[in-house]
């Protein structure tokens, strides 16, 4: 079934407010939203450029990551990633893997 115009704004809206608390909530390591819901703020970069591609648009991966991260990817890892415990390790590998890719 195709989407009405106001079901696109409200994924939209929903989207960007996914973005806003992911930005929030940079405590949250990409590891563990990995090994708890299946996706991280890299596929939400990467299905972001599928859907732009989708439609004829190429966006490139930094530009992806960087509209998802809120700011440059490097500069994020930087100031926020660290480097996954043994523990956060053995919950990824046991984790379900996904298969949205």
């Amino acid at each position: 079934m195709p989407s009405t115009h106001s079901e696109i704004e409200f994924e939209a809206a929903a989207f960007r407010h996914l973005l806003e608390h992911l930005r929030q909530r940079s405590d949250v390591q990409n590891i563990e939203l990995m090994t708890l819901a299946g996706f991280c703020r890299n596929c939400l970069a990467d299905w972001y450029r599928e859907a732009a591609a989708a439609r004829g648009v190429r966006i490139d991966k930094d530009a992806a990551r960087e509209h998802v991260y809120g700011m440059p990817f490097a500069e994020w890892k930087t100031r926020y990633q660290s480097e996954p415990t043994p523990e956060q390790r053995a919950a990824f590998a046991a984790a379900p893997k996904s298969d949205h890719d």
